[in-house]
C-alpha cells in the first residue's frame, strides 16, 4: 500500500508540474493573437483554384470575390457572431514575382492589389488572411516563399496590412520546414503589424 500511495503521488506530482510547464510556455506566447479559434470564411473550401474570371466571373479567386464575401459577413450577421477572417487561399498571385523579387497579386484578378482589398475588409470591420507556401511552389504551382525570401514576403504582408498568413508546405524538405517556419515567426514579429500564423508544420514532414 505504502509503494502505491508514493507511486500515486508521484504521478500526481509530474502532471502538476508538466501543468505549471505548460502554463508558464502559453505565457511566454502572449502576443494578443488568436486568444478563441479563428472565425471566418476561407475561399478553399468552395472555390478551389477557379482562376477563369471570363467564363466563370461569381466563382473566380479574385478581389470581388473577397468583397462580396466580406459585405455578406458584415451585412448577414455573421461578423457579430464572431466570423471576422475573410481568407484567401492558393492561386492569388500572378504566376511569377515581379522585377524586385517581390510577391504580387494577378493583375487582372487583383486589378488594385492586396492592399486595397485589405482596406476594403477592414471599412467592413473584418480582417483579412492571405496564403503562402514555404517552398519552391504553392501546392498549385505559384511563386513559394524560399528561405531567401521569407523577411521580404513577412515585410510584404505586413505592407499591405494583411492581419493573417496560412503558410503551407508544398515543395520543401524537411530541413527547410524546420528552419523556415519559426524564422516567419520571428519575421512576421520584426514587422511589427499584428498577423496571426498558422502554418502546416509538421503536417508534411
Amino acid at each position: 500500500m505504502p509503494d502505491s500511495w508514493s507511486s500515486f503521488r508521484s504521478v500526481v506530482m509530474k502532471c502538476i508540474v508538466f501543468l505549471l510547464l505548460l502554463h508558464a510556455f502559453s505565457l511566454a506566447l502572449e502576443n494578443g493573437l488568436m486568444r478563441t479559434p479563428p472565425m471566418g470564411w476561407l475561399a478553399w473550401e468552395r472555390f478551389r483554384c477557379n482562376t477563369d474570371c471570363k467564363a466563370d466571373p461569381h466563382n473566380c479567386i479574385s478581389e470581388t470575390l473577397f468583397m462580396e464575401m466580406a459585405d455578406h459577413l458584415a451585412m448577414d450577421g455573421w461578423r457579430e457572431l464572431g466570423y471576422k477572417y475573410v481568407n484567401i487561399d492558393d492561386c492569388w498571385m500572378a504566376m511569377k514575382r515581379n522585377m524586385t523579387g517581390h510577391l504580387i497579386p494577378d493583375p487582372e484578378r487583383f486589378p488594385r492589389g492586396i492592399k486595397a482589398l485589405a482596406d476594403y475588409v477592414h471599412s467592413r470591420g473584418l480582417k483579412l488572411g492571405i496564403y503562402g507556401d514555404l517552398g519552391t511552389h504553392t501546392c498549385a504551382g505559384y511563386p513559394g516563399t524560399t528561405l531567401n525570401c521569407i523577411e521580404q514576403d513577412a515585410l510584404t504582408f505586413a505592407q499591405w496590412g494583411v492581419d493573417m498568413l496560412k503558410l503551407d508546405g508544398c515543395y520543401s524538405s524537411s530541413d527547410e520546414q524546420a528552419e523556415g517556419y519559426p524564422r516567419m515567426t520571428k519575421a512576421l514579429n520584426a514587422t511589427g503589424h499584428p498577423i496571426a500564423y498558422p502554418c502546416s508544420w509538421p503536417a508534411y514532414q
